[in-house]
């Protein structure tokens, strides 16, 4: 029996520093993700704040692009019906062409 209570103790002390390194090693990962959490907040928090700087900017370019596709889309009718303008005149002066060629003919 002499030998029996070192036993013990031998073995009491292997189970503390056992729990002492997993108590080290659980709290050093808690602090971990804690950073890790912290640093995530942090970031989408500064991108909040640069869209929330930012939102100004993008709806003036959201209204650029707006009055820009109008534009394009009257200039686009502008244009055909500048073509179908030209397409009249010069069926017109086809004619008028054609009418004198025959009286050029005639005389």
């Amino acid at each position: 029996m002499p030998g029996a209570p070192a036993t013990d103790d031998t073995e009491l002390g292997r189970w503390m520093t056992a729990f002492a390194t997993m108590v080290r090693q659980d709290t050093d990962e808690i602090y971990g993700r804690l950073d890790d959490a912290q640093d995530d907040r942090l970031l989408m928090s500064g991108r909040l704040n640069m869209l929330h700087r930012d939102r100004s900017a993008y709806a003036h370019t959201a209204l650029l692009m707006e009055r820009e596709a109008k534009l394009s889309c009257e200039a686009c009718g502008r244009s055909m019906d500048a073509s179908d303008t030209a397409r009249y005149d010069v069926r017109a002066l086809r004619a008028t062409v054609l009418a004198q060629q025959t009286k050029i003919a005639a005389l």
